[in-house]
């Protein structure tokens, strides 16, 4: 059995690591490698924290492509050989067809649609919106099956799904780490945040009150909010920013140091 009291204590996703905790020793008792559902970055990122650091535990993540922020973490024994593991997850590509072109939405918007109409949460990797045409994302192989040819209403749009394998779904540009520096005359988070993720400050600040952004794991709805060092602003989709460094300028402005990942 895992130390399952030393792991919860001060976790911040208690109820999804119990999940986790019950699905290692499954197998650990076992010896079968178990899948989890996908976990969004903050869960995952604490996962891998704490059973990482297990002696009996290993972790392989997968989200279906390379920059995933969703993720599926394997489970096995850590004397298992890796020639003995599945270390791709089971998954499939969907492809999300309507006109957004009056009504456009973001990822968030399609998880949340999809998720009306029946998707178990656990089983949406990232999304990803094809300009006004619809979404593509990633789902668990285990669902897929339950999607193709259905149809989800996606803020006053309606999608019909077609299920396709991962080689054909046209994956967002890969991103690497960018240093940015950007003067401002405040700190808030829908003036910084516009700055660095390439939005502008309007549309920031509406995501902002639609609950589409987090700090530091936590979601934030006012856009005054003031950002500080360390700060790490996330948005579905757009990546993540931390705030790397804050200096005052001479003219009452502050210079901000931002990586972009």
């Amino acid at each position: 059995m895992l130390p399952r009291s030393e792991l919860l204590q001060g976790s911040r996703n208690p109820d999804l690591l119990t999940v986790v905790i019950d699905q290692a020793e499954q197998a650990l008792r076992t010896w079968e490698p178990v899948w989890t559902g996908f976990l969004a970055a903050d869960g995952r990122e604490e996962v891998e924290r704490l059973l990482g650091s297990l002696s009996e535990v290993a972790l392989i993540s997968d989200g279906g492509w390379p920059q995933a922020e969703r993720r599926r973490l394997l489970l096995h024994r850590r004397e298992q050989a890796s020639e003995e593991l599945v270390l791709s997850a089971p998954l499939m590509g969907l492809l999300l067809s309507g006109n957004f072109l009056f009504d456009p939405a973001e990822p968030s918007d399609v998880r949340r649609g999809l998720i009306e109409a029946g998707a178990d949460p656990s089983s949406l990797g990232d999304i990803w919106m094809r300009g006004d045409r619809g979404a593509q994302l990633v789902i668990s192989a285990e669902q897929a099956e339950l999607w193709q040819g259905r149809a989800a209403q996606v803020r006053s749009v309606e999608v019909q799904a077609e299920l396709v394998p991962l080689a054909q779904l046209q994956l967002p540009a890969s991103r690497s780490p960018k240093q940015l520096s950007s003067v401002e005359a405040s700190l808030r988070l829908d003036a910084v945040g516009s700055a660095g993720l390439g939005l502008s400050r309007n549309r920031m600040a509406d995501l902002i009150r639609a609950g589409a952004v987090r700090v530091n794991w936590s979601v934030i709805t006012s856009p005054s909010r003031e950002v500080q060092r360390g700060d790490r602003i996330r948005l579905d989709g757009r990546g993540e920013l931390e705030i790397q460094e804050i200096q005052p300028t001479k003219r009452d402005r502050w210079r901000v140091v931002m990586e972009r990942r």
